[in-house]
């Protein structure tokens, strides 16, 4: 193989697996944090609609931020089958931080 024959192949190669890596890099970038998304942002996940995503914000405003992603199954609407379309999508941010009242004062 010539050194020309090389470098096309080479470039070939490379721009392929440039071409194969950019989708699933931007699918890492758009997880879905199931604790700050809103209700637009939670209906682009596959099977979460309208009524599901509001059921969604609902269950962590009376229970809290999901500590794991499993606890999604606690929403009603959300069994192991869609759970498992979602898993891959999802991700849970940090949690807010409480404040510290330890202010050295004992008011």
């Amino acid at each position: 193989m010539t050194k020309k024959n090389w470098c096309a192949c080479l470039g070939a190669v490379l721009l392929l697996l440039a071409w194969m890596g950019v989708p699933a890099l931007a699918q890492e970038e758009q997880k879905v944090d199931i604790n700050s998304a809103g209700q637009k942002e939670l209906e682009t996940l596959p099977g979460i609609g309208p009524a599901l995503a509001s059921r969604i914000i609902e269950h962590r405003k009376k229970n809290g931020p999901f500590q794991r992603a499993e606890e999604l199954m606690n929403v009603p609407g959300i069994a192991e089958k869609k759970f498992e379309l979602l898993k891959n999508r999802i991700k849970v941010g940090e949690q807010p931080k409480k404040p510290n009242n330890r202010n050295g004062s004992t008011g």
